[in-house]
């Protein structure tokens, strides 16, 4: 039997099932309105525990680029103080070659002055020598030529 006498198709429902599906509508309805509140009481909950846990979540972030930045600036003024010890090191470093460039310039120029002087006597002692020496060698010289022995005669140094 149908709820209207007319034919309308699947709009017109049988009171059959009419009648059973009212009272299931009706305790699901009141089921759903009862449990519904709770339910959207622990969504709530879950939503404020989610959005603490993003706030948390934020400020550990923001903590940690705060620390991000502080280890940075430290780096940073660390690779400052490094390249200034460096610099420093490389600008005492060639002070001291300069200063042992210096040191040895100034002791060749002592070892050379001390070897012109050195070769300067010797070459004096040598001349003398040799003066001696040119004066005997020049009278056995003549004396082989001349065929007499000529006496040696002692040569003045006309510098000295």
């Amino acid at each position: 039997m149908y709820l209207v006498p007319t034919d309308i198709g699947p709009l017109n429902p049988k009171v059959e099932e009419l009648a059973v599906a009212l009272p299931l509508f009706a305790a699901v309805f009141f089921l759903i309105a009862r449990v519904l509140p709770r339910i959207n009481r622990v969504i709530a909950q879950r939503e404020d525990a989610i959005q603490g846990a993003a706030e948390r979540a934020e400020a550990v972030r923001l903590r940690a680029e705060n620390e991000r930045a502080k280890t940075e600036k430290v780096l940073a003024e660390a690779r400052h103080d490094a390249a200034r010890t460096r610099q420093r090191a490389a600008e005492e470093g060639a002070a001291l070659i300069a200063a042992a460039r210096q040191d040895g310039r100034r002791e060749r120029d002592s070892i050379i002055e001390e070897g012109k002087a050195r070769i300067e006597a010797e070459r004096a002692a040598a001349e003398t020598e040799l003066r001696i020496s040119v004066s005997e060698l020049a009278s056995n010289l003549a004396s082989r030529i001349v065929g007499e022995p000529l006496p040696a005669r002692t040569v003045v140094d006309p510098r000295g």
